[in-house]
């Protein structure tokens, strides 16, 4: 009997979450839409976390791209296919792999950076003055932060995508004795717009929810300097999972077409 009342109450506490979300998303939509705009907390947000962002997703690209050919000339050389390592590469790395991985490093660089500021913000409660002030929180902080989730990470994911085929190409070229034209050729040849556009449409997701979840926990951080530490660890934990959950729940989808 304790164990089904432990399922029931973990049942009802994970519906009330997910509750939870969405109003606080819908609040920092409908709010953020309508004026005044605050069109410097916007730019900033997208600075911080889009530009900013740009050298660690750079670095994780290109040693994507290199392992991945490596990889999969390994396993392609005992079927004496060799041939098929630049489509390999190109849809691994367009489809799955730029945006996952940049999500993940989104998470733990975003996600994590959010929720410490937003949950500093609300311990030491400014978030109360500004409520006091009549200056609405959704617009001014929340969705500035999850516009900027949108915008950035499939912004990211295509400089992803670029420099991790650029990886594959480089380790192909100098170390895998491919052809650098012959590569480059069947790489565009097998390339398609919808593998592309399917990983940033992935990525819009997960930046939006990203950010969501960043500016949630944050707000929803009690209990000091301790409850800070609570709210980023747990946004950076829920992030990674609920990209890894959503990009299953696309995939689905996007292959049942």
């Amino acid at each position: 009997m304790n164990a089904l009342a432990y399922i029931g109450q973990s049942t009802i506490s994970f519906c009330e979450a997910c509750g939870r979300y969405v109003i606080f998303l819908v609040r920092s939509v409908f709010n953020g839409v309508r004026p005044p705009y605050y069109w410097r907390q916007i730019i900033r947000q997208l600075i911080d976390v889009g530009f900013y962002s740009i050298p660690v997703i750079g670095l994780t690209a290109i040693f994507t791209g290199a392992v991945l050919a490596l990889q999969s000339y390994t396993g392609f050389s005992r079927f004496s296919a060799e041939s098929a390592l630049p489509m390999l590469v190109v849809l691994c790395i367009t489809r799955e792999l730029g945006p996952v991985i940049s999500g993940l490093m989104f998470a733990g660089r975003v996600g994590a950076t959010m929720a410490a500021e937003i949950g500093t913000m609300k311990v030491t409660e400014q978030i109360d003055a500004m409520y006091t002030l009549s200056t609405c929180c959704y617009r001014y902080i929340y969705w500035p932060r999850i516009l900027a989730g949108l915008i950035a990470l499939p912004l990211l994911v295509f400089i992803f995508d670029v420099i991790g085929v650029l990886g594959g190409l480089i380790i192909s070229v100098c170390q895998l004795d491919f052809d650098a034209h012959q590569y480059i050729k069947m790489t565009r040849q097998f390339l398609q717009a919808s593998d592309v556009t399917t990983g940033l449409l992935k990525a819009a997701f997960f930046g939006v929810s990203t950010a969501l979840t960043g500016c949630f926990k944050g707000a929803n951080s009690s209990g000091g300097s301790a409850g800070v530490g609570r709210a980023t660890m747990s946004a950076v934990v829920i992030s990674s999972i609920t990209i890894l959950f959503l990009n299953y729940i696309l995939t689905t989808i996007i292959f049942c077409k």
